[in-house]
């Protein structure tokens, strides 16, 4: 997200296996000299989401919208997403998630398609960190979709799958 604050960290753009590699160094434990595993080691756990947000415009600068809002759905807080309308058939986005104990951050690229009154768009979401309670968590093929109002800019999100933490 452009970020202005300390709430939304500007995420990087990593290739999928660099966001893979990372997150295996994430989950796997290092080795000690006999071999053993570290008793810092934990196993990595499944988190299912199926997510709504309802947010609406802070700011509008071309084509960026920065959009804040309430997340409804497995995991609940503040939402915000950062959504650039690249081409007139592709958006990308940041995504940041507040529940209670954390966040989780990620990206996505979507097909974008331009109605009369709003414009959709639908594809996929990594997750490429978190913090607090979600520290942990890495994945990606999340899927994310929504809608945007043409009249007040509102947007919609849906993102769901599944990411380790």
């Amino acid at each position: 997200m452009h970020c202005r604050n300390r709430r939304s960290p500007r995420l990087a753009v990593l290739p999928a296996a660099a966001v893979a590699f990372l997150g295996a160094l994430a989950t796997n434990a290092p080795l000690g000299a006999e071999g053993a595993t570290s008793p810092a080691a934990r196993a990595a756990k499944a988190v299912s989401v199926s997510e709504v947000g309802q947010l609406h415009l802070i700011s509008k600068h071309g084509f960026t919208l920065n959009e804040r809002g309430t997340a409804s759905g497995t995991i609940k807080g503040t939402i915000s997403v950062q959504l650039k309308i690249v081409s007139s058939s592709r958006v990308t986005a940041e995504v940041a998630i507040y529940p209670s104990g954390g966040s989780i951050a990620g990206e996505g690229t979507a097909s974008y398609h331009k109605g009369k009154a709003t414009a959709s768009f639908a594809g996929s979401l990594s997750v490429e960190h978190g913090s607090g309670s979600y520290e942990h968590a890495q994945g990606s093929g999340l899927s994310f979709s929504g809608t945007i109002s043409e009249s007040n800019q509102a947007i919609t999100v849906h993102v769901s799958g599944r990411f380790a933490d």
